[in-house]
C-alpha cells in the first residue's frame, strides 16, 4: 500500500470509529457488568476484540427479544460477551447451550458467566460442538456461531440439523476485515473459510439469507426447510 493508499485508509477508520462512537451513544447502554466483562477481556485475553461488544451485543439482545427462541446454540463462548447478552432476552424459561473448544479460556470465563444475573439461563460447556451438540437430543429454534472459521461450513450443517423451521441461524465475522475480498489475503485459511462459508450459504436453497455490515460482518440466516 502506498502512502496514499495508507492516508485512505486510516481516513476511513477514523469515520468508522467515529460512527461507531455516535451509534453508541445512541442505543441502550452496555450495563456495568458486561463494561466490566468487556474490559476484563481485553487485559486478560491475547485476542479481546473477539468479543462482541456493546453495539453487537445491544443487537443480539434484540434479535432474541423479537425471535423469542426457548432453546438457543452458541458455538465460540469465547470470554462469555454474547452468550450473556443473548440470555438478556430470553424468557424466564429459555435456555442457552454455548461450547467454547479452547479450553485454556474455561478459567476466565466460567466464572464470568456463573456470577451473571442470567447464570440460571446458560449451560457453558467446554468441548467441540460439532461433536457434542447432536449429542443433547435438543432442536434448537436460533443459533450463533462464532468459532473457528476453518470449518464455519461443518459447524454450519451441524446448527442446520439441530435448527428447527422456521428458526434463525446468526454468523459471526463474515466479511472477516475486508479480506473476502482482499486478494492479500488468498492464502490465509481463516479467510478461505470464511469465502466458502459465504458461498455455501448463498448457494443454500433451504434458507433465507441477509448478511449486515456491522462490525466485522453479521450474516443473519432463517431456515425455511429442511
Amino acid at each position: 500500500m502506498n502512502r496514499h493508499g495508507e492516508q485512505q485508509f486510516a481516513a476511513l477508520q477514523q469515520v468508522e470509529e467515529s460512527l461507531n462512537d455516535y451509534i453508541s451513544t445512541h442505543i441502550d447502554p452496555e450495563d456495568d457488568y458486561l463494561y466490566r466483562l468487556y474490559r476484563a477481556t481485553n487485559i486478560h485475553t491475547i485476542h479481546g476484540r473477539m468479543a462482541s461488544g456493546h453495539i453487537q451485543g445491544r443487537l443480539l439482545k434484540m434479535l432474541v427479544t423479537m425471535i423469542r427462541p426457548k432453546r438457543i446454540l452458541e458455538v465460540g463462548t469465547f470470554s462469555g460477551y454474547s452468550a450473556l447478552c443473548m440470555a438478556e432476552g430470553l424468557d424466564d424459561d429459555g435456555k442457552l447451550y454455548t461450547f467454547e473448544i479452547n479450553d485454556e479460556m474455561e478459567d476466565f470465563t466460567r466464572p464470568w458467566i456463573a456470577q451473571s444475573p442470567v447464570a440460571d439461563k446458560i449451560i457453558f460447556t467446554i468441548g467441540d460442538a460439532n461433536l457434542l451438540a447432536p449429542q443433547l437430543g435438543i432442536t434448537f429454534d436460533m443459533a450463533f456461531i462464532d468459532g473457528d472459521k476453518r470449518t464455519y461450513i461443518e459447524t454450519y450443517e451441524m446448527a442446520m440439523k439441530l435448527l428447527r423451521v422456521g428458526g434463525f441461524l446468526l454468523a459471526d465475522n463474515t466479511l472477516w476485515d475486508g479480506h473476502v475480498i482482499d486478494s492479500a489475503y488468498d492464502h490465509d485459511q481463516q479467510t478461505l473459510g470464511i469465502r466458502a462459508f459465504n458461498d455455501h450459504v448463498q448457494a443454500d436453497q433451504r434458507v433465507e439469507k441477509v448478511i449486515l455490515p456491522l462490525r466485522d460482518g453479521l450474516t443473519l440466516i432463517r431456515k425455511i426447510k429442511e
